[in-house]
């Protein structure tokens, strides 16, 4: 009895330790990653320091167009391609089943905007925001860019973005308040502390990589439709 009264006392001192050690990380994580974004953050799109590009980050997309997240994101991105703040739009997303692609349904959405179609990249397989910032290096290219994306979200891009080396500044595309947004913000605690992992400690490659692509060449390499 005794032996396995003080096994029981080790197991649980050891979920402790485990379960603090866990919380001391993803609290590290939090400040880390706001402390490298914040200065780097806009909220309006005319102060935006110049870039290349501008990438978009895709979000939910119905059959009949963007759900108010991406077009919100979609709209800033634009905005910044009138300013002439960037030059081209790389639009990036969840194109992993043929009956579902986000990223045609922004570029349609750009296009009836006024956005050049040579204009608008397309990265299919971005399927999460490390994937999304990895290809952007090493397919497309890019050392510098502009992050377009919703507000709880950005400051993770932005880290990620820096910490596999690229010159990213962000604005932030909100134009009203979601629905969503309290599970956003729970969401995003956890998602911040995968992403520290994944840039500080594991450094993942991406789903998919392939062949190099040209960003300052015509963008209808990368269509599909």
């Amino acid at each position: 009895m005794s032996r396995r009264r003080n096994l029981l006392r080790v197991a649980i001192i050891l979920v402790v330790f485990v379960t603090l050690s866990g919380l001391a990380i993803a609290l590290w994580a939090q400040h880390a990653i706001l402390t490298v974004s914040e200065p780097v953050m806009y909220r309006d799109a005319t102060p935006v320091p110049g870039r290349p590009v501008a990438i978009v980050f895709g979000a939910k997309a119905w059959s009949s167009g963007p759900s108010s997240v991406l077009k919100d994101r979609l709209d800033a991105g634009i905005r910044l391609y009138r300013l002439g703040t960037v030059k081209k739009l790389l639009l990036s997303g969840d194109h992993g089943r043929h009956e579902y692609g986000e990223v045609n349904t922004m570029r349609r959405y750009a296009l009836e905007r006024g956005v050049e179609d040579v204009d608008i990249f397309l990265d299919h397989a971005g399927f999460r925001t490390y994937d999304t910032l990895y290809r952007a290096r090493d397919v497309f290219g890019l050392r510098s860019a502009v992050l377009v994306t919703s507000e709880f979200h950005l400051p993770r891009a932005l880290y990620t973005g820096k910490r596999l080396g690229l010159d990213v500044v962000g604005l932030v595309s909100d134009a009203r308040t979601y629905r969503s947004w309290l599970w956003n913000d729970c969401r995003e605690f956890l998602a911040r502390t995968l992403a520290w992992v994944q840039v500080n400690v594991t450094r993942p490659m991406p789903r998919h990589l392939g062949p190099a692509i040209d960003i300052t060449g015509d963008g209808r390499a990368t269509h599909d439709e």
